[in-house]
């Protein structure tokens, strides 16, 4: 979402407002041509309902499986170029845009291209309930990638996760045993997805060159979100670790200084103020982001600049399935603090990423100052101990609601959504969970946000 908009999830009580003006929007108003194709989902997230039923009850004292077991699945051609059938047709369609009427404009142009790989598929064998589980490639594909080069991640013992992590690992069906050849081949298979991406991309750029637009032409390649690819003993996202939160900003074109790796941190609410910036047109007040224009132009010499304009601090946050407790991420260029929930029932965890890039060892408690201060911190930009309680209470509220719409219907489809593999098992338990949990009692006002 934040790709699309100027500000941070805790500011969009809901999904998007269809009406929302997002910088496309803007620029659309100053003269620029706008087009879309592809993948749109910031205004209804597109999740399924085995998705909310998940995030709504994720309070509820129930452990459930809820994702398919990861796997992969490969087509054994050679020759086979287009796995992603959707995605390329995209590609094709935003390509065929450039060529039949992006050239003839005389006004300036903006081009999305929103893309689903290199996100998982959903399990075929498995049906659409059991989730996206399943790493799906060519041998076109395949044998682009070093197989002998992949890395198997470390893990911590089952034991030894952070309940949270643990809740994660478990609801994606990652707890049970995974040889050496599986994690291989699920990283192996996902960076395959990758250079496919790439090659979609490649198109792309390939037809600006063709009609001399590159060289007046800025690309920004972003990502919503990483791959853990079985790190942390997981796959997908939902995580505040390096391979689900941090991910490729990438931009090229007129201005931009070449081969540029930029260390600070920097935030996808930032595409939407250096959108703008890069159009001259003038930024709205009430940004949460920062342009990253002056970091990246060829005319800006020294990173000490930039730090004057923009923090040297991102926060990220997330409240949806997968999870069982609110999750807030203060990353710096050393530090990766997360807090969860109220910030005092879930222990919070802290990273020195400059002597455990991989996070492996929580410091938190062994650096108290540092938790304290980032705790701090953290509180000064976002009252996070607030948003989880409104979003405890609207997940409730939301629950209800949809209980009441399916009717007597409800036993049978609350049962059989991706969960239904353990819930079937002791239905009644599972039912009278929840009826608990609707029971707690939960006071309105607390939750007023001013």
């Amino acid at each position: 979402m934040p790709i699309q908009t100027l500000q941070f999830v805790a500011h969009h009580a809901q999904g998007l407002d269809p009406n929302y003006t997002t910088w496309m929007d803007v620029m659309e108003k100053y003269g620029y041509r706008t087009q879309k194709f592809g993948k749109l989902d910031y205004t209804s997230g597109h999740h399924s309902i085995s998705n909310r039923v998940e995030a709504w009850t994720r309070d509820v004292a129930f452990l459930l499986r809820q994702e398919g077991r990861p796997m992969v699945n490969l087509i054994p051609k050679k020759t086979k170029v287009r796995v992603m059938q959707r995605d390329w047709k995209n590609t094709d369609r935003a390509v065929n845009w450039l060529r039949k009427e992006g050239i003839n404009y005389t006004q300036p142009f903006v081009l999305y291209l929103g893309l689903n790989l290199p996100h998982p598929y959903p399990s075929p064998s498995s049906g659409e309930n059991f989730g996206s589980s399943t790493f799906h490639t060519s041998l076109y594909w395949l044998k682009k990638v070093s197989y002998d080069a992949i890395k198997i991640p470390k893990w911590s013992p089952l034991s030894e996760m952070h309940p949270i992590d643990y809740y994660s690992s478990y609801t994606k069906n990652c707890t049970g045993k995974f040889t050496e050849k599986e994690i291989k081949n699920i990283r192996a298979f996902y960076y395959a997805m990758c250079a496919e991406t790439d090659a979609m991309l490649g198109e792309v750029i390939l037809a600006l060159r063709q009609l001399d637009l590159l060289r007046k032409t800025i690309v920004i390649y972003a990502s919503d979100h990483g791959e853990l690819a079985m790190e942390h003993r997981q796959f997908y996202k939902m995580s505040m670790y390096e391979a689900s939160a941090h991910v490729p900003l990438l931009i090229m074109g007129p201005g931009i200084k070449a081969n540029l790796q930029v260390s600070n941190v920097v935030s996808l609410v930032d595409i939407y103020p250096t959108m703008l910036d890069i159009a001259g047109i003038p930024l709205p007040q009430n940004l949460s982001g920062y342009s990253l224009l002056p970091l990246s132009s060829e005319m800006f010499k020294k990173e000490q600049k930039f730090k004057n304009l923009h923090p040297p601090w991102i926060l990220s946050q997330f409240h949806g399935c997968n999870v069982n407790a609110s999750t807030y991420m203060l990353r710096t260029n050393q530090w990766k603090y997360i807090a969860y929930s109220d910030g005092a029932s879930v222990l919070p965890q802290l990273f020195d990423l400059s002597s455990d890039p991989d996070e492996l060892t929580n410091i938190a408690t062994k650096f108290p100052e540092v938790t304290y201060s980032l705790d701090q911190k953290l509180r000064s930009i976002i009252n996070y101990p607030k948003v989880s309680a409104s979003v405890h209470q609207y997940n409730k509220e939301e629950f209800i609601k949809w209980k009441q719409s399916i009717g007597e219907n409800y036993s049978n489809v609350i049962a059989n959504l991706r969960w239904h593999q353990d819930w079937l098992k002791e239905p009644r338990k599972y039912e009278s969970a929840i009826d608990l949990w609707l029971k707690a009692h939960s006071d309105p006002k607390k939750f007023e946000q001013k």
